[in-house]
């Protein structure tokens, strides 16, 4: 399957990309100021908020990957490097934001 035909393709990918890896990164700051507050029930549910939204930024990602491995050449852009650099740095603020909430637990005797 195709999912990229022409170069208006690929920067519709990249920008659901970024929107994606933006709105997962946002949950995840957001879950790391609700357990700094003590509400870990909100934090847990934004960590999972932010793993469905990353999971979608990842889902085009990984189609562009196949549809590279089966012969389809990308057109590489800067919007695309942006989108991908988006995307891993979301996902690291989201493995970190985990850590920070159960630091957050520890402190409260959580844990």
């Amino acid at each position: 399957m195709r999912i990229v035909e022409k170069s208006t393709d690929i920067t519709e990918v990249s920008f659901r990309i970024i929107l994606h890896a933006g709105n997962g990164k946002g949950s995840a700051m957001e879950a790391i100021q609700a357990a700094k507050a003590g509400a870990f029930e909100q934090a847990d549910e934004l960590i999972e908020e932010a793993g469905r939204e990353l999971a979608k930024a990842h889902e085009f990602q990984t189609n562009l990957i196949q549809q590279e491995a089966n012969g389809v050449r990308t057109e590489l852009n800067v919007l695309l490097i942006h989108s991908q650099d988006h995307l891993m740095t979301s996902m690291t603020v989201r493995d970190l934001a985990i850590e920070i909430i159960e630091i957050y637990r520890t402190k409260r005797g959580l844990l």
